[in-house]
């Protein structure tokens, strides 16, 4: 990214006259650094031309290719309420939940909280993923060893790919690869975004590769392994594995993985340890655990960017963790239990959305109270619902990470 280079001027103590005609020149200079000229971007200009701007932080170089952040300070900053990309924006607003021991995947119109299709897909899906392009959902059928696409401007489903034990998926910043987890097999699967084609696989010494986040650069991705309780740091570009560490608790299950805004703190969530992991991505030391409840499992951040959404899947509840005041600050009870597993926020942010995993059902939870809005019944086993379409310029995969 070009660095504006500001001009620094200094104020006459004598003549007025000049000292208007500097802050006229100021105003200039600050303009030319806007949104079309490759500085900082345009939501963030500074208004006032007399006044010295606010200090920006630049990103840093990130994964070539990769789409630049709107604000560095914010990885989010695309996510908010309603801002849907072109390609969406037109796609009609539904939840997509694959039933795991029905072999289909429940379409709920989240107007109206009734299941209005079912889909039957193939074996054992876990997860349904929104393409780097945003133009197909990628329904991850383990256990079948393929991908249905569904498209989500029709809702119908297409002929399914062949890919081997695709437990979960995600898309490379850049939109280069698709990154298959391949749990049993333990394997991460480089392929191509679109034909799904095998670029380069990449064997590991841990069990169960499972959910991923990336860095705000695109530089690395986190990767959690469930069965040996490990996490790996992974290169993007060099697609390899750079670091791998064991979580500090016995008989730790690593599950859902989410950067904070800041960029600066990767957060890991467990179901044994019945808490977050808090990890510093960039010196991958050990962690911290921050215990939120029992059966810690699935990270959902707000469209503002100022709280995450935490399921406890062995207890009924969702935690609530605040990123300005870095503590948990309300927990919310589901009214008659259940099993609060993965999900997403609704495009204006005001409804969250989860599998109930061990209830046959999907829980619609109110973003600003916590009260329960609906609870449907689907298939059996629920798990990696898709909340679509969702704010956001790309998709990282899983059930829905938007840059």
């Amino acid at each position: 990214m070009t660095t504006c280079h500001r001009r620094h001027f200094r104020r006459s103590r004598t003549a007025r006259t000049s000292a208007l005609l500097l802050a006229g020149l100021a105003a200039a200079a600050l303009a030319g650094c806007g949104a079309g000229g490759k500085g900082e971007p345009e939501a963030l200009g500074t208004q006032g031309a007399a006044r010295a701007p606010r200090a920006v932080p630049e990103a840093p170089p990130g994964l070539p290719g990769m789409p630049p952040l709107l604000d560095p300070r914010d990885v989010y900053a695309a996510d908010r309420p309603n801002r849907l990309s072109p390609v969406v924006r037109n796609f009609p607003s539904r939840v997509y939940v694959p039933n795991t021991t029905s072999n289909t995947v429940s379409v709920i119109d989240p107007a109206t909280y009734e299941v209005i299709d079912t889909i039957p897909v193939g074996v054992q899906p876990q997860h349904v993923v929104p393409s780097w392009d945003m133009k197909t959902l990628w329904v991850n059928n383990n256990r079948g060893h393929t991908l249905t696409p569904i498209d989500p401007a029709t809702g119908k489903a297409g002929t399914p790919v062949d890919v081997h034990d695709p437990y979960n998926l995600y898309f490379t910043p850049d939109g280069k690869y698709a990154v298959v987890m391949a749990s049993m097999d333990r394997e991460l699967v480089f392929r191509d975004p679109h034909t799904m084609a095998v670029a380069k696989t990449v064997p590991v010494d841990c069990y169960g590769v499972n959910h991923a986040d990336f860095s705000a650069d695109g530089r690395y991705f986190v990767v959690s392994c469930e069965f040996s309780g490990e996490l790996l740091k992974v290169d993007t570009a060099k697609m390899e594995v750079l670091a791998k560490q064991r979580l500090p608790f016995e008989g730790a299950m690593p599950q859902d993985v989410k950067i904070s805004p800041d960029g600066r703190t990767f957060y890991i969530a467990d179901m044994m340890a019945h808490g977050m992991w808090v990890l510093d991505g960039e010196k991958f030391t050990e962690p911290k655990l921050l215990p939120t409840g029992k059966g810690c499992h699935g990270l959902y951040v707000s469209r503002d960017s100022k709280e995450m959404y935490v399921s406890n899947r062995g207890e009924g509840t969702i935690s609530i963790f605040d990123f300005t005041q870095n503590r948990l600050t309300k927990k919310w009870h589901l009214p008659d239990g259940g099993s609060p597993d993965m999900g997403g926020v609704s495009a204006d942010g005001t409804v969250l959305w989860l599998s109930g995993r061990y209830n046959g059902e999907v829980y619609a939870v109110d973003t600003r109270t916590g009260k329960q809005l609906a609870r449907i019944p689907v298939g059996g086993g629920p798990h990696g619902l898709a909340v679509y379409p969702q704010p956001g310029r790309y998709s990282l995969g899983h059930t829905g990470i938007f840059r």
